[in-house]
């Protein structure tokens, strides 16, 4: 098998370099009974280890590689605001109690996320600020009235609309026609995070181990088994939080969650070009599919913006992104660039998270759809707080519609590509 058939990209992150000590985990030695069984070491499955084992419930997490090997670790660090969707959009389907309940949820997500880092003493880079942009004309009162809706219906002041001129100066390109600003978000690097996560769930007592695939899931009895080839797992609770590397194991969420391969380069720091990104916010456009940057807290540009949808070769990553940096910013041409990587998203049909329970006792948490940096730690705080007993806000995802792929097994992944195919087409016109 090649590099890249593996379930995890090729290529070392930016972050990965520079995060320092990274702990290694035990793999699984042997069978164990526990009160919750968690797959998937991610910001999700981690979060929900450490809530549960402080309040003393014994849990037992697996990951099939390293912690932060998937979207957790690899992902383009940018906070966002509320869902995937602008409020007014997820009102226009949901209505307004719903809409904003989502919107409060995403705000507690947001303020855990910081105060967590903060308690545990994890640096973890934040840098305030985000700039969301139109990389098409005729989006100015849609951009405008946006900020507004979010300032009078959301109780969020931190909005503020972009006119050309400005968007131009605060991301030291023209190629942009409009945008907001966002100064009540930020940035952080997602790989320290994850580290001091995992360093922090095992301290509260959580067990936790690397490289031990889950390769088959069956209930018995009425608990459920997790196989791995190191032994079985059994448990009364079970969390899914594999995301986009679901697989084959279990076929409800594989039929909800589909993954997408998305691309990030960093270059040298851009000492030579002040004006580019002078106020160090991060940006993601308005593309389906979207174009996303920052600069990282040592002055590179962090970029990402390729997506695939099959198997790729990763020798074109580096190509591909600099063609991308270079529409954007034409001296960037030559750009050294030290980094570039890939990995996988969880995707969704409507872009908003699955939550589900997909057996007795079995939930599946996923599909945060490239908004997962705070949404994804916070459902695996609540889903733990379900279990102790003591919140219930889980439900404000698990009440969305979200349908499976169309297609089946053997067409989903074909429809799917050329559906994205179908939207990259439409923003290039």
């Amino acid at each position: 098998m090649s590099l890249w058939q593996s379930p995890i990209a090729p290529g070392i992150s930016w972050y990965q370099a520079t995060v320092g000590e990274r702990p290694t985990y035990p793999q699984l030695d042997g069978s164990k009974t526990v009160d919750v069984a968690i797959v998937g070491g991610g910001f999700t499955g981690l979060q929900a280890a450490y809530t549960l084992a402080k309040a003393g419930i014994s849990v037992a997490l697996i990951d099939a590689n390293r912690f932060g090997d998937g979207a957790s670790g690899r992902n383009g660090g940018q906070f966002g605001t509320g869902q995937r969707a602008w409020p007014e959009e997820l009102e226009e389907v949901i209505g307004y109690e719903r809409s904003k309940a989502l919107f409060d949820v995403a705000e507690s997500a947001k303020r855990y996320v910081l105060d967590f880092a903060a308690s545990h003493s994890i640096e973890i880079d934040y840098m305030p600020g985000q700039m969301n942009v139109a990389h098409k004309p005729g989006h100015e009162n849609d951009y405008q009235s946006s900020a507004e809706i979010s300032a009078r219906r959301y109780d969020y002041p931190h909005i503020r609309f972009m006119d050309r001129a400005e968007t131009a100066e605060r991301l030291g390109s023209k190629r942009y026609f409009c945008g907001v600003r966002d100064t009540g978000t930020g940035h952080i690097h997602p790989l320290k995070l994850v580290v001091g996560l995992a360093a922090a769930a095992q301290q509260a007592g959580a067990q936790i181990f690397e490289m031990t695939k889950a390769t088959a899931i069956r209930q018995e009895g009425g608990k459920t088994l997790i196989e791995t080839p190191f032994g079985t797992l059994m448990a009364g609770r079970v969390l899914l939080a594999c995301n986009a590397y679901i697989g084959n194991l279990e076929p409800v969420t594989a039929a909800h969650v589909m993954p997408i391969r998305s691309f990030i380069g960093a270059t040298v720091p851009l000492d030579a070009f002040p004006d580019i990104l002078p106020g160090s916010e991060a940006v993601a456009d308005s593309r389906f599919v979207v174009r996303y940057f920052r600069k990282s807290m040592d002055g590179r540009l962090l970029f990402g913006g390729r997506e695939a949808y099959t198997a790729d070769n990763p020798q074109d990553i580096t190509i591909h992104i600099r063609r991308q940096i270079e529409e954007i910013y034409s001296a960037l041409k030559d750009i050294e660039m030290t980094h570039a990587w890939g990995g996988s998203v969880g995707i969704t049909m409507p872009r908003q998270p699955f939550v589900r329970e997909v057996m007795p006792g079995v939930t599946a948490i996923g599909g945060y759809s490239g908004h997962g940096v705070m949404l994804s730690n916070y459902c695996g705080k609540l889903f733990a707080d379900e279990v102790i007993g003591g919140s219930a806000e889980l439900d404000h995802f698990r009440s969305l519609d979200v349908p499976p792929f169309p297609g089946g097994p053997k067409l989903r992944s074909p429809l799917l590509f050329l559906a994205m195919t179908w939207y990259a087409l439409r923003d290039r016109l």
